[in-house]
């Protein structure tokens, strides 16, 4: 057990400092995790013989709502938005603890982001995250492709799933619908 622990904390996979200190809060812990290509947010209780799982978003299951899956600021909000809407779905009510992992908490980021969306659906999350409403709908990414086209290739995955970057706003504001509305 000591050999695991130690391989862990050498291998940058758990911060058990950190994690004790979130266990003693004695609350379900809100896990953010952040993928070159997703990000995945779970509700996680701690049991003793192991963490329970309450309910999982993987980025992935935007795209069943017209949304094309990256691990960006917009991604992550709606992600965030979808976790809330699943919690309430199964009746989840108490406050929550952000757990980062080993992420830095930097402002505008992607982890408050998907805090954010959270919150905006309902969750009940300690602490306060204020991420810029224009990042979050995409706004910025618009704003970049528009000022030069040369810069349209950078975001070629989404033309190929048939999504316009100069309009990701709008496509924001109909996926969100979506998920409110759904």
């Amino acid at each position: 057990m000591i050999n695991m622990i130690a391989r862990r904390r050498r291998d940058s996979i758990t911060n058990y400092r950190k994690r004790l200190g979130l266990l003693k809060g004695d609350k379900t812990r809100l896990v953010i995790r952040k993928t070159n290509r997703h990000v995945i947010i779970e509700l996680v209780d701690y049991k003793v013989d192991g963490d329970k799982v309450l309910t999982t978003v993987n980025s992935k299951e935007l795209e069943k709502l017209g949304w094309v899956s990256h691990s960006n600021l917009p991604t992550a909000y709606l992600a965030g938005v979808l976790m809330a809407k699943k919690a309430k779905e199964l009746g989840f009510s108490k406050e929550v603890l952000l757990d980062m992992g080993l992420y830095k908490p930097m402002k505008n980021g992607v982890i408050f982001a998907a805090a954010e969306g959270c919150i905006e659906g309902g969750l009940k999350v300690i602490g306060s995250f204020k991420v810029d409403k224009d990042r979050i709908s995409g706004k910025h990414i618009a704003d970049y492709v528009k000022e030069d086209a040369s810069k349209e290739k950078l975001f070629s995955s989404y033309s190929e799933k048939k999504l316009n970057v100069k309009t990701l706003p709008e496509s924001f504001k109909e996926v969100k619908s979506k998920i409110n509305g759904a």
